[in-house]
């Protein structure tokens, strides 16, 4: 049977999507740059594109994470190292025996429209060029690999050592550097957390709004699965009252810690997930200051007009959404991240393009790439149709507009979803005809 399919990427939903085609009795190709699968969990992977660094586990807990027919161990920790998180990556593609349909080492370097579908070209390490035509495409190779740094850029020039989070890997790196580390997610607080805990050296956190810390753990349960599909149904102000109660709870208030809490209120920003933030701020380790007016040399100064010297820089900024295998005059979203689509996965202009994986949950994005997979091999099968391109049109607009009125404008928040809102909503998209 002549593939109809093609997936690009092998990473945590690319597999996902090879299980389900595979399970569905539906061809597919599925194409990897590097020589395994894993993306952005295998640390060091040789495509080039993992921002994971040694110490990296992950925040959100091994039940939640897991595929919905594949549990994680049981003797896995609540949170898992990312080579146990490789580890079970390598078993559920063993179980389900697709590893002999991922073709590694051949990088997926152009996709353009062609009649019904589109032609895609692959290029293997050894330099062969393939070009096949598909009438499916699933985009499936993630968006943590392309740093993001902050723009406009800073005024002045900082002399002192620069790097983005993403190219951050063992502490040696940071070892007896006075660091300023700028933004306030995840891989910021876990960097600042690594820098005070190796060395006992103070750290500074420079952040624009703050953000709320959430804790791995409360009342001895993984905090995220106290979320569930009744609370998300909850008005989102008794949602932000019960979340707000917990907190208080669990840790106390968190600006007691020195911790800046943004403007705007709990479920209006992308949380960051911390166990160890608020002790190590607490104990004056780590401190904060406002964004960067400008540099002189080694020295930041400060938008309150406070300045500090510093021997390294690292911009915790986040990363572009990008498709280098897309022609600019295609689909570029580099500058927004913002790629409007139907579910955040199917694009209404170009039948049979899909993505998998491209948002950002509170909560694990493998069970949702996974429930998007389902969703897409019964479009593929005919088994469901999709709604007419006005109605997708208008089903976007209205979803865009509630994003913006919930979150602030910056393109950190264009790939924000509800975990079990969004995964209800896939759902019922699968029992549409």
């Amino acid at each position: 049977m002549t593939p109809e399919v093609c997936i690009i990427g092998a990473g945590s939903s690319g597999i996902a999507a090879a299980k389900t085609l595979h399970e569905n009795g539906i061809a597919f190709n599925c194409f990897e740059k590097g020589s395994a699968i894993g993306g952005n969990w295998r640390y060091g992977n040789d495509n080039g594109m993992s921002s994971a660094y040694r110490s990296l586990h992950i925040n959100t807990n091994r039940d939640i994470m897991a595929y919905s027919d594949y549990p994680m161990p049981r003797d896995y920790p609540m949170f898992p190292h990312h080579s146990q998180i490789i580890q079970y990556f390598d078993s559920y593609v063993d179980h389900f025996g697709i590893r002999p349909f991922i073709q590694f080492q051949t990088a997926v370097t152009n996709v353009e429209a062609e009649g019904n579908g589109y032609r895609v070209t692959t290029k293997t390490a050894e330099g062969q060029t393939t070009q096949r035509h598909y009438k499916h495409v699933l985009v499936a190779n993630g968006h943590h690999w392309n740093p993001r740094y902050p723009t406009p850029d800073f005024p002045g020039t900082f002399t002192g050592e620069t790097l983005h989070s993403h190219y951050y890997k063992t502490p040696n790196q940071i070892a007896d550097k006075k660091l300023l580390v700028v933004g306030i997610g995840n891989s910021a607080v876990d960097i600042a957390c690594e820098a005070a805990r190796q060395y006992g050296e103070r750290v500074t956190v420079s952040t624009r709004s703050g953000a709320y810390i959430i804790p791995n753990w409360v009342f001895s349960l993984p905090f995220d699965s106290l979320a569930n599909p009744i609370t998300a149904k909850l008005p989102l102000i008794f949602q932000r009252l019960l979340l707000k109660s917990t907190l208080l709870l669990a840790r106390g208030r968190q600006v007691d810690y020195g911790v800046p809490v943004p403007n705007r209120p709990l479920l209006s920003e992308h949380p960051t997930i911390s166990q160890d933030i608020l002790n190590l701020s607490g104990r004056g380790l780590i401190r904060y200051k406002p964004n960067i007016r400008e540099f002189n040399g080694n020295e930041v100064i400060f938008t309150d007009g406070t300045r500090d010297t510093f021997d390294m820089i690292i911009y915790a900024t986040g990363y572009k959404v990008t498709f280098p295998f897309f022609a600019p005059d295609f689909i570029n979203v580099e500058a927004t991240n913002d790629l409007q689509l139907y579910r955040r996965v199917v694009h209404p202009d170009h039948p049979g393009l899909y993505f998998l994986g491209l948002i950002q949950p509170l909560g694990a994005i493998m069970p949702l790439a996974e429930t998007q997979s389902k969703w897409v091999a019964r479009l593929v099968s005919g088994a469901c149709q999709l709604p007419s391109r006005l109605q997708m049109v208008q089903a976007i607009e209205t979803e865009e507009k509630a994003v913006k009125k919930r979150y602030n404008g910056s393109a950190r928040h264009t790939l924000q979803v509800d975990f079990h809102a969004y995964k209800t909503s896939i759902e019922r998209e699968m029992n549409t005809r």
